[in-house]
C-alpha cells in the first residue's frame, strides 16, 4: 500500500517481543478513527425524528450526491500489492434456499439504505449492508456515507439503517447507528482509496403501532386540547344504567341514540332523557352565564371537546363548532365543538352507549439485533483482483447528460470482473482503488461488493463498498463503480468495529 501507519513515538523497548506486541496495539490504534454518532438518549430522538408521521422524514431524503463526489479523471494504474496474507469472516445464517434460474438474482436480506443529514441539513440516503460481527449489530457503508466529506473532520447527523427500504416501509425495522470506525487517512485526509465505514447500530425498533391507553374523561379532554390523538369507544347498556348515570358527573361517559318518534321535552317530564346537542360558541357561553338557555333546557354537556382534523376537512368545515386559525407548531388542525342538555322522550329503538375514552400513543418495541434479524455479509480483505463480485444498492440520481433512469425504490445489481489495474484520480488521492463496468447512478455509493456470492443462500463476503461512479469513456453516462481496496488495515478497522458492543435502545 502507498502508506503503512506506524506509531508516533515512544521509546525503543528492550525486549522485542514486547516491543513488537505495543507497536502492534499502537499501530491498529492509529489505524482506525471511532466516532460517537450517537447516545442513547440522543439515539431516541433520531428515531423519533425519521419515525414520527408515519417515517415522513424517510420519505423525504434524496440521494447523496454532492459536487465534492465528481469525477474529472480517472486512469489505470499498476497491481495491487497485499500487505497480509488474504483472509475472509464466515456471514451470518443463511437464507432458505429459492429454486431460482442463473439469470435471476436473489436480492440479499442484509441490503438497504442509510439515512442521515447532512451538514447543510437536508436529508440523504446511501446504500448499505448488515456484515458479520462479535455482537450481530454492524453495518459496511461508504466512509463518505458516515464522515463529513467537507473538511471539517465529522461525522453527519442523524444516522440510521433501514434494511429492506421501500417507499416509506421499514419491514424489517430501523437501527440507529451508535459508533462509526473508518481508516483515520479518510477521516483526517480524506483520502478515498480509504472511502468505507463500518457502524455499530442499536438493536432495532420495529412493529410502529398505534396503542390505546383507557383514560378519564378529564384525561381525554386535556390531552385533545393539547393536539394530542384521542380516540372513543362506544357499548350499548341498557336504559337503567344510562338513567342512573344522568344525574351524576359520569354522565359525560354515556350517550343516548334516539329512535323513531323520538319528541322535544322538558327536564321535568316523566320517562324524558338527556342528550347532548351542538350549539355555537355563542349559546355555549351564553349557557355558561345563565346556567340555562331557551325553555330551561340548555344546562351545559361537559366541557367543549377539541377535535384534531386533517387540512382538508378543516377547510371545507361549516359546522357550529369554532375552526383554529390555522394550523399550530406541529402541524395540527383542530375544530372545537360545544354541547349543551336537551331532554327528549325517547321513542321506539332508542339505544343507550357507554363511552369509554382513549389517548392513541405511538409505541414501538425493540425487535432484537440487525444481524438476527436479517442476517449479515461475511467479511473479506487481501484477495485478488479480477475476480466475479456482485455489487447492489440503490440508484437514484441522473446521469451527466440528465438522463434519469432509476428510481432508488428498489435495489438494483451488477455482476462482472474487478478490472486487475488498480485506479488512478489525483482529485480524490486515488491510487489504488479497484473498479468494475457498472451503469448505475448516484445512492448506489456505500452499496457492498459481494465476493463468493451465493444466490441460494443469498450471503456472500464484503470485500468492497461502491465508492466513487464514473463516466471513464466520456460519453455523459456513468459507466463505472470503484471501491476501496481491502487490504489488511481494512481488516484491522474492521475488527475494531466488528468487538464493538452498542445494546438496546428500548428495554
Amino acid at each position: 500500500m502507498k502508506r503503512i501507519l506506524l506509531p508516533a513515538g515512544g521509546a525503543i523497548l528492550a525486549t522485542g517481543l514486547l516491543a513488537a506486541g505495543l507497536a502492534s496495539t499502537a499501530q491498529a490504534a492509529d489505524t482506525y478513527s471511532a466516532d460517537e454518532l450517537a447516545g442513547q438518549a440522543k439515539a431516541a430522538e433520531i428515531l423519533d425524528f425519521w419515525t414520527k408521521s408515519d417515517n415522513a422524514a424517510l420519505k423525504q431524503a434524496v440521494a447523496f450526491n454532492p459536487d465534492a463526489l465528481e469525477v474529472q479523471k480517472i486512469s489505470s494504474g499498476g497491481g495491487y500489492t497485499s500487505d497480509t496474507k488474504p483472509g475472509s469472516t464466515a456471514p451470518i445464517g443463511e437464507e432458505k434456499k429459492v429454486a431460482a434460474k442463473v439469470q435471476n438474482v436473489n436480492l440479499p436480506k442484509t441490503i438497504g439504505k442509510v439515512f442521515f443529514e447532512g451538514t447543510d441539513g437536508k436529508l440523504y440516503w446511501c446504500s448499505g449492508t448488515s456484515i458479520q460481527s462479535q455482537y450481530r449489530n454492524l453495518v459496511a457503508t461508504a466512509g463518505h456515507c458516515v464522515y463529513d466529506i467537507g473538511g471539517n473532520d465529522e461525522v453527519v447527523s442523524k444516522w440510521v439503517f433501514v434494511p429492506g427500504y421501500y417507499q416509506g416501509k421499514a419491514p424489517f425495522g430501523i437501527y440507529v447507528g451508535k459508533q462509526a470506525f473508518t481508516h483515520y487517512d479518510f477521516d483526517v485526509y480524506e483520502d478515498f482509496d480509504r472511502d468505507y465505514a463500518f457502524v455499530t447500530v442499536y438493536d432495532g425498533i420495529g412493529g410502529v403501532a398505534y396503542a390505546h391507553d383507557k383514560v378519564t374523561y378529564e384525561q381525554y379532554r386535556d390531552a385533545a386540547a393539547k393536539g394530542e390523538a384521542v380516540d372513543t369507544k362506544r357499548t350499548e347498556v341498557s336504559k337503567d344504567e344510562f338513567d342512573k348515570a344522568q344525574n351524576t358527573p359520569n354522565k359525560v361517559y354515556y350517550d343516548v341514540e334516539l329512535g323513531k318518534g323520538s319528541s322535544e321535552a322538558g327536564p321535568d317530564k316523566p320517562g324524558s332523557v338527556v342528550d347532548r346537542v351542538e350549539v355555537t360558541k355563542a349559546v355555549y357561553d351564553q349557557a355558561v352565564t345563565d346556567k340555562k338557555v331557551g325553555r330551561g333546557q340548555g344546562f351545559i354537556f361537559g366541557d367543549p371537546v377539541v377535535e384534531n382534523v386533517d387540512k382538508a376537512t378543516w377547510e371545507s368545515y361549516t359546522g357550529k363548532g369554532t375552526k383554529s386559525a390555522g394550523a399550530d407548531q406541529f402541524g395540527n388542525y383542530t375544530i372545537t365543538h360545544y354541547y349543551v342538555q336537551q331532554w327528549y322522550v325517547p321513542g321506539t329503538s332508542t339505544k343507550y352507549y357507554r363511552i369509554d375514552y382513549y389517548v392513541v400513543s405511538h409505541k414501538v418495541r425493540s425487535i432484537g439485533r440487525l444481524g438476527d434479524v436479517v442476517g449479515g455479509q461475511g467479511f473479506a480483505w487481501n484477495q485478488p483482483s479480477g475476480k466475479y463480485v456482485r455489487t447492489f444498492g440503490y440508484p437514484y440520481g441522473p446521469h451527466l447528460d440528465g438522463n434519469k433512469p432509476f428510481t432508488g425504490v428498489t435495489p438494483k445489481w451488477c455482476y462482472g470482473k474487478t478490472a486487475k489495474k488498480a485506479l488512478l484520480i489525483p482529485s480524490k488521492k486515488v491510487e489504488e482503488q479497484q473498479s468494475m463496468k457498472c451503469t448505475v447512478t448516484a445512492g448506489y455509493d456505500g452499496g457492498p461488493w459481494l465476493y463468493k456470492y451465493s444466490n441460494a443462500k443469498r450471503l456472500g463476503y464484503v470485500n468492497g463498498v461502491t465508492s466513487l461512479i464514473a463516466d471513464t469513456d466520456g460519453n455523459k453516462r456513468y459507466d463505472t463503480i470503484t471501491s476501496a481496496y481491502f487490504d489488511g488495515e481494512t481488516n484491522v478497522v474492521y475488527q475494531a468495529a466488528a468487538k464493538a458492543w452498542s445494546g438496546k435502545l428500548i428495554p
